[in-house]
């Protein structure tokens, strides 16, 4: 029983005193079920609940910004075998600033009854809470057994939790049958408070809290696991509601060291790495008390896009640059730009004429990788009236359409990378493939070709 006091106080001190310039808002709910009236170790479960809980309260009625409430089920209808009412819960005591004794009076009164609606008392639970201001939403639900209404708890936790409603619960099993702890894992953080080994762990998890010194620096790892890579933005999301809790641009200062961060430790953490390709890391958590370290590789390469010179008739040319065998794009890259990415290899197609596809492009850590493709070449064009064609590759497979006539004089100047081509034409005016032509040519880099029909 001292260590359930111990550990149900430390909880509670440690929510307090951990939002000291929000309010901090618990609501206790409270299992009064039939199976409460059975004895555990030296005296009833319900009467040690209602004692330990009595005396936490009390504790934390001097605690500033916390306001305290309590919901009871199974207090209300008699359990029956093979009826039982699951609607029997009821929020007791509204949530507010010292509600300690009204919470203790309320609990004097309760009588176990009744059968274990979870799913709904954790529903109903989601109404309790005041709308409005800056506060962080807490449960604690004291248990001794599990859901008996053939609903979920899971489900409802998730989706409370999901919209911001509550962070997630705790839950404190009194005497629970060890079988039934994975029921509860996925509902909250869960503690047996009938196994002793988990005790000193506990403590140090909620005597941090209390202390409110959890912080976190973000480790951006080369290849060799050292922290080296900096400057590059990131956005730390609460994973649960996809709420963006920081966005900056990750900085080492004077002494090499990256920025610490205050976090909550009672939130699952998302990190997103802008780094290109972006490397998105889940189900991070920080052991409260303590400075976290949350280590994410991005070991990093250059590639340089870049002409063989001369200059350049290509305008705003943005080059698709993929991972291998991934066709979601990576990044667009203009060509006489250098740009970081993680090190691997790439699909690199650039929208030349025609489009010039280079595969695997390795990028190594440290390293610069220099893509240089000739310069184009242009193409003059001179039709003397409208007609249907296209310039297409010269290969001996037929090559391909670089550039289609539609309806209309294809007269003009087209920029046309260096290699051989094919100019097919034919008038408007003409009513027999017979009068299609073809002529040959060759462009250079920086040449230039004058072609009439």
């Amino acid at each position: 029983m001292k260590h359930f006091l111990v550990l149900l106080i430390s909880i509670l001190a440690g929510l307090a005193t951990l939002a000291q310039q929000d309010t901090t808002r618990i609501l206790f709910v409270f299992d009064a079920s039939n199976s409460m009236n059975a004895r555990w170790q030296s005296e009833p479960k319900i009467d040690a609940a209602v004692r330990l809980l009595s005396k936490t309260v009390d504790e934390l009625k001097f605690m500033e910004n916390v306001e305290m409430g309590l919901r009871v089920y199974g207090h209300k209808t008699q359990h029956v075998p093979g009826h039982q009412d699951c609607d029997d819960t009821q929020l007791l005591v509204r949530i507010g600033k010292g509600k300690n004794i009204a919470i203790t009076n309320a609990l004097k009164k309760i009588r176990p009854k009744g059968t274990t609606p979870i799913a709904r008392s954790l529903e109903r639970a989601a109404e309790d809470f005041p709308v409005g201001g800056q506060a962080r939403n807490i449960i604690i639900l004291i248990t001794d057994g599990i859901e008996a209404c053939d609903e979920d708890p899971c489900a409802v936790s998730k989706a409370l939790q999901k919209k911001g409603i509550i962070l997630k619960p705790f839950i404190i099993g009194i005497g629970v049958d060890p079988s039934y702890k994975s029921t509860f894992e996925c509902v909250g953080n869960y503690f047996d408070a009938s196994k002793e080994e988990i005790f000193e762990q506990v403590l140090d998890i909620v005597i941090s809290q209390a202390l409110n010194n959890t912080t976190v620096q973000v480790d951006l790892l080369n290849e060799s696991g050292e922290s080296f890579y900096s400057d590059i933005p990131m956005t730390i999301l609460n994973q649960k509601t996809s709420e963006t809790i920081h966005r900056f641009v990750h900085t080492q200062n004077y002494l090499g060291n990256p920025d610490t961060l205050t976090l909550d430790p009672l939130i699952t953490y998302q990190l997103r790495v802008h780094s290109i390709p972006e490397v998105l890391t889940s189900d991070l958590k920080v052991q409260p008390g303590q400075h976290n370290h949350w280590k994410v590789s991005v070991p990093q390469g250059k590639l340089s896009l870049a002409f063989s010179g001369g200059r350049i008739d290509y305008t705003g040319l943005q080059c698709r640059i993929t991972k291998k065998e991934d066709c979601d794009l990576t990044n667009h890259q203009a060509f006489n730009t250098t740009e970081s990415y993680i090190a691997g290899t790439y699909t690199i197609e650039i929208p030349t004429n025609p489009v010039t596809v280079l595969e695997n492009v390795e990028i190594k850590e440290g390293e610069m990788n220099e893509v240089v493709i000739p310069s184009p070449g242009n193409l003059n064009l001179r039709v003397s009236g409208s007609g249907f064609g296209g310039i297409f590759t010269d290969k001996p497979d037929g090559g391909k359409l670089v550039k289609k006539f539609t309806e209309g004089n294809p007269s003009g100047r087209y920029i046309l990378q260096p290699g051989k081509y094919k100019v097919v034409f034919k008038s408007r005016q003409a009513k027999q493939a017979i009068y299609t032509f073809e002529k040959e040519l060759t462009i250079t880099s920086n040449g230039t070709v004058n072609i009439e029909f």
